[in-house]
């Protein structure tokens, strides 16, 4: 048989550059150089041993060489004591669109990031606190506080079914989600209170990404006096030595603030347009938004708690322990 013939490098055809369909980072050959250990973890005072502790980790490497998590921190806690509290990765500069070159910044346990929906678990602390002290009752109608709230069938509200999701109202006119207005609290309060159900509140649970939010942050500023943030400040993270944790962070923060990068495959219909559904805006908005300093120091009760995982981890030792801490 004759030998196949070689064609000179310069005839081989080129062929353009797919785009990786996952939209993945570029994962380093040195895992170590990225992976970052709290000295301060206590896997035997917590009951775990090292081979258990290794175990756990291995399936988080996994994670992260599947490419599509720039960073990724875990902290663990079992009897209080803290068994894991690593991070792997970076907290900026290796995003799927990043330049190879570009400065890339190691994420540690101490990188602090938006939790984004966690942000409704804290909100809801901060409201049955309040119940705690006698201040509101979660069976209370909305209007109780917020007499607007009650145009076009919404009077009979409770905040339990704002808690539950059961207010009628999961979306906000596109108006509301802009970032240079979202910081303005009566312009935001007024919009919800215009906005019709699309059924009767308490009737059929739909997921509310911002919407209960605003209007449990209204309700506590109007039974207190002050921002939810200054409640939660004051009340739990003050008082116990959080460094992070609330509603946004402060502007001279923003910079220490984790980059959050649109990963993976890209969302199709139907299913994209029912996250825009559900979130106010597309998916691809959301993290840009998200990146966005004024997003980053606004006051946004469903979604812009900013804290480490260490951090959330703790403020939920809190129920775990009763209400006691440390």
């Amino acid at each position: 048989m004759a030998p196949i013939p070689r064609l000179p490098a310069a005839a081989v055809p080129r062929l353009p550059l797919v785009p990786d369909p996952l939209h993945r980072i570029r994962v380093p050959k040195d895992l170590d150089a990225v992976t970052t250990i709290d000295p301060g973890e206590e896997p035997l005072a917590g009951g775990l041993d090292r081979r258990a502790v290794d175990h756990i980790w291995s399936a988080v490497v996994d994670l992260y060489r599947s490419g599509v998590h720039p960073a990724i921190q875990l902290c663990l806690r079992r009897h209080g004591k803290i068994v894991i509290n690593r991070s792997i990765g970076h907290a900026r500069g290796n995003g799927p669109d990043d330049a190879p070159d570009a400065e890339k910044v190691l994420v540690t346990p101490r990188t602090p990031y938006c939790v984004y929906s966690t942000s409704k678990g804290v909100t809801a602390m901060v409201v049955h606190l309040l119940q705690d002290r006698g201040l509101l009752d979660i069976q209370d109608r909305v209007t109780k506080y917020l007499p607007d709230y009650g145009r076009h069938g919404k009077e009979k509200t409770t905040i339990a079914h704002v808690l539950a999701h059961r207010a009628g109202v999961p979306t906000l006119p596109r108006e509301v989600l802009d970032i240079d207005r979202v910081a303005d609290t009566d312009f935001v309060i007024e919009a919800i209170s215009n906005s019709k159900p699309f059924v009767k509140p308490g009737t059929l649970l739909a997921y509310h990404a911002i919407s209960g939010g605003f209007i449990l942050g209204e309700i506590v500023r109007r039974v207190t006096g002050k921002t939810i943030r200054e409640v939660l400040a004051e009340s739990i993270l003050d008082p116990l030595g959080f460094r992070w944790g609330n509603y946004g962070v402060a502007p001279e923060d923003v910079d220490q603030v984790g980059v959050d990068y649109l990963t993976g495959p890209r969302l199709l219909p139907p299913f994209s347009n029912l996250a825009a559904r559900v979130l106010g805006q597309p998916v691809e908005l959301v993290v840009e938004t998200a990146n966005d300093p004024r997003f980053q120091t606004a006051l946004i009760p469903a979604g812009n708690v900013i804290t480490t995982g260490d951090e959330l981890s703790r403020f939920f030792e809190i129920f775990r322990a009763g209400g006691i801490l440390d």
